[in-house]
């Protein structure tokens, strides 16, 4: 088990190699080494104390509503302390001001993590959140999460695993999808094309090499129009095309409800019934919901899952040597919370 920090002098001692990429690894979190320094100053002052034996309750609560995510890394993080857990489960709507998170025991083991606690919750609350009114807006359709490129490698795995939990119906991300055990999701890139110099060729490049499990979706906006683009990959026998994908830039007014539309009526005049139209490229709910009434089937959303806001998350310590309390403005002892279940 990697050993907690203890003390202040501990954090003055502690040496950083100068090239490192600047993300936590998991033993300097295990360690405490991303907490915030008072709870060590805590933490030192109660064993000098002879207080660091202290049993006490914790409650975490959300100051706004959302979607739940982020146990199983808390989990990970607290067992093995001798703790008592009670949580919601992974993917519960929660109210603002609801308890999420129940913790009993002594607060010198877990006190010191209290801030990669909130941060697990408030961070994965908050994508899976986005990724649920995302999926909502869809009406059922699919939504596929390409946040990976718009945050910190780092967090990326955490952010598509979180919203895959919100109800986003797979993600790009290697890892991302793996950790929600699920392959990860994505067919090529505009470079493909590009460096090919023919959309066909490239799609019949893609059926020939790639494995059978793999979706035949096609971009159709990097060289001519998108729905000429379209007929013509359709019609070729030899892409086994399946859906193509509209990621029209803004510069060219991005993707319309008008395109949509005219690219559904000519597929199906032309036989191409089957062929599904995947959208991205700047997505919210409100577009989401537009879209998917002109015809679009399938969506992938980036930068309104990964840019979602944190829920802030509080951790209040509610009973201390079996008293109730509280700081002033909450209510002493524990709030009746009856969906919490144990998970440690």
């Amino acid at each position: 088990m990697v050993k907690q920090i203890e003390t202040v002098q501990q954090v003055s001692d502690l040496q950083v190699e100068a090239k490192r990429l600047f993300s936590a690894t998991h033993d300097e979190i295990k360690q405490g080494l991303t907490t915030d320094i008072y709870f060590v100053k805590t933490k030192e002052i109660l064993q000098k104390m002879g207080r660091d034996q202290a049993e006490v309750v914790a409650e975490i609560f959300g100051r706004r509503p959302g979607v739940f995510a982020g146990l199983p890394e808390v989990k990970l993080l607290l067992e093995g302390l001798g703790l008592e857990v009670w949580s919601l489960e992974e993917g519960d709507s929660f109210q603002a001001k609801e308890v999420v998170m129940r913790i009993h025991g002594r607060y010198s083991q877990f006190g010191i993590y209290e801030t990669a606690i909130l941060g697990m919750l408030a961070s994965s609350s908050g994508w899976a959140t986005a990724a649920r009114a995302a999926k909502e807006a869809a009406g059922g359709k699919p939504v596929l999460c390409f946040g990976a490129r718009h945050v910190h490698p780092a967090v990326a795995p955490v952010m598509e695993r979180a919203a895959i939990v919100g109800g986003a119906d797979g993600a790009s991300c290697i890892l991302g999808a793996k950790l929600a055990g699920l392959e990860p999701s994505g067919t090529v890139p505009h470079a493909l094309f590009l460096i090919v110099g023919d959309t066909l060729e490239a799609a019949k490049a893609y059926h020939k090499f790639m494995p059978p499990e793999s979706v035949r979706s096609m971009l159709v906006d990097t060289f001519k129009d998108e729905v000429e683009e379209s007929l013509r990959l359709a019609a070729c026998p030899e892409t086994g095309l399946e859906s193509v994908r509209l990621d029209t830039p803004s510069e060219r007014g991005g993707v319309t409800p008008g395109l949509i539309q005219e690219l559904r009526a000519r597929l199906d005049l032309a036989g191409f019934q089957h062929i599904k139209i995947f959208v991205s490229g700047g997505l919210d709910p409100e577009r989401i919901k537009i879209l998917s009434e002109a015809g679009a089937d399938a969506f992938g959303v980036g930068s309104y899952i990964s840019s979602a806001a944190a829920i802030d998350m509080t951790m209040d310590l509610k009973i201390v040597d079996g008293q109730a309390t509280s700081k002033r403005g909450r209510i002493p002892g524990l709030i009746p919370s009856p969906r919490l279940k144990r998970v440690l």
